[in-house]
C-alpha cells in the first residue's frame, strides 16, 4: 500500500469523533434540544457537528441571555454525559434487581434514579406532527465500519409505533377537552417512546480505532486537544475511554478564544500554548468545520473517516484523509529541542 512520510513538531488532536467516539449521545442531546422546540432533529443535527455548543445554543436558543449562556452549556454538555451513561446504569440496575428491559411506559425510568434527560412538558406534541420526519443521515460505527441509524431516525420509528394514526383526530370533530386530552396523551407517548429509545441504545463513549497508539508514540509536551466541547464534556468525554486530558488542552469556554472552528483560533492558541508554529504541526480532525479551521491554521491536516463518510470531508483541504488512525505511524526521531515527529499515512 502507497504511504507517505512527513516530519513535524507537534500534534494537535480534535476530540469528539477523532479521539473519542460519543456521536451518538451527542446526537440523543441535541436530538432532545431539536424535539423540544419542535425542530427537525436531523436538520439541527447536522448543522450543530463540529461546532461550539455557545455558537450552536445561540443559533437555536436565542433567548438565552449572555449571562445564562455559560450555564446554558454546562448543563447541555451535561446532558451529553447522562445519555453516554445512562444504558449502562440502567442495565446495572436492571442486572441488580431482576427487571427487565423496559416497554413503552409513560414513566420508564421515572423511579430508576437514573433517568435519562427528557424533553420540556410544553414541547412534544408541537414537535410530533412532522418535525420529526424520517431523515436519511446516520453514523458511522467504528468498530464495524457499517452505518448506523442516527438517533432521529430511531426516534421517528419508534414515535411510528407508539403513536396510532388514528389518536389524531380532526379538529372540528373535537371539544376542547377532547383535545387538550389528545394532546396530553401525545406528550405522553412522546415521552414513553424517548425513554424507550434512550433506554435501548449503548450510547457509551468509546475509544476510537489506533488513538491510544498514536497518543502512546508522541513525546510529553508534544501534542495538545483543541475541541468544540467545552470544560464539562471534553474532560468527561476524555476521561471516560481513559485518555489523560494533555496540560494544553483548548476546549470552547476558553476565554482567550476569539472564535470557534471553522476558524483556526483553537488550533493556533493550542500550538502557540505548546510553543511551536502552527505550520510545523499535524492536525487530526473528523468534522468538515474543524478540518477547515486545521487548513486555515496552516497545519498539516490528516482527515479520519470516523463520522462523515469519505465523500463528505475529502474536498473540505485536508491533506490526507484514512479511515481511522490505525493508517497513521508515528516515530520520534533526534533528542532534546531538535526532536521531530516522523508520520507515515497509508493511503
Amino acid at each position: 500500500m502507497p504511504s507517505t512520510t512527513f516530519r513535524a513538531d507537534a500534534v494537535l488532536f480534535d476530540m469528539d469523533g477523532t479521539l473519542t467516539d460519543s456521536i451518538a449521545a451527542v446526537e440523543a442531546a441535541w436530538g432532545a434540544v431539536a424535539v423540544d422546540l419542535g425542530l427537525d432533529p436531523e436538520t439541527v443535527i447536522a448543522a450543530t457537528h463540529g461546532k461550539r455548543a455557545v455558537d450552536n445554543l445561540a443559533q437555536f436558543r436565542p433567548e438565552i441571555k449572555p449571562h445564562e449562556m455559560e450555564g446554558a452549556v454546562a448543563a447541555f454538555e451535561q446532558s451529553i454525559l447522562d445519555f453516554a451513561d445512562s444504558f449502562q446504569k440502567r442495565a446495572a440496575r436492571r442486572r441488580s434487581t431482576g427487571e427487565s428491559s423496559p416497554g413503552f411506559s409513560a414513566s420508564a425510568g421515572s423511579d430508576s434514579g437514573e433517568s435519562t434527560p427528557g424533553l420540556s412538558p410544553t414541547s412534544a406534541f408541537s414537535s410530533r406532527s412532522g418535525s420529526l420526519s424520517t431523515p436519511s443521515s446516520s453514523s458511522i460505527d467504528p468498530s464495524t465500519g457499517l452505518r448506523r441509524p442516527s438517533f432521529a431516525t430511531r426516534l421517528s420509528d419508534m414515535l411510528a409505533s407508539a403513536i396510532p394514526e388514528d389518536s389524531v383526530v380532526p379538529v372540528f370533530d373535537e371539544s376542547a377537552d377532547d383535545k387538550h386530552a389528545d394532546e396530553k396523551q401525545a406528550d405522553t407517548d412522546i415521552e414513553a417512546a424517548w425513554e424507550t429509545e434512550a433506554d435501548s441504545v449503548d450510547r457509551s463513549i468509546r475509544i476510537l480505532p489506533g488513538v491510544k497508539d498514536i497518543i502512546d508514540c508522541v513525546p510529553e509536551g508534544r501534542y495538545a486537544v483543541a475541541t468544540s466541547g467545552a470544560n464539562t464534556y471534553a474532560y468527561g468525554a476524555m476521561t471516560r475511554v481513559g485518555i489523560t486530558p494533555p496540560p494544553v488542552t483548548i476546549t470552547a469556554d476558553d476565554k482567550r478564544l476569539k472564535a470557534g472552528k471553522p476558524a483556526p483560533d483553537p488550533f493556533l492558541l493550542a500550538a502557540s500554548c505548546l510553543g511551536f508554529d502552527a505550520k510545523r504541526c499535524v492536525v487530526f480532525e473528523d468534522s468538515p468545520s474543524g478540518i477547515r479551521a486545521g487548513v486555515a491554521s496552516g497545519a498539516t491536516v490528516i482527515a479520519v473517516c470516523t463520522s462523515h463518510e469519505r465523500s463528505k470531508i475529502e474536498n473540505c483541504g485536508a491533506h490526507f484523509v484514512v479511515e481511522d488512525m490505525r493508517k497513521v505511524r508515528c516515530r520520534t526521531e533526534g533528542e532534546g529541542v531538535g526532536r521531530q515527529l516522523a508520520f507515515t499515512v497509508e493511503h
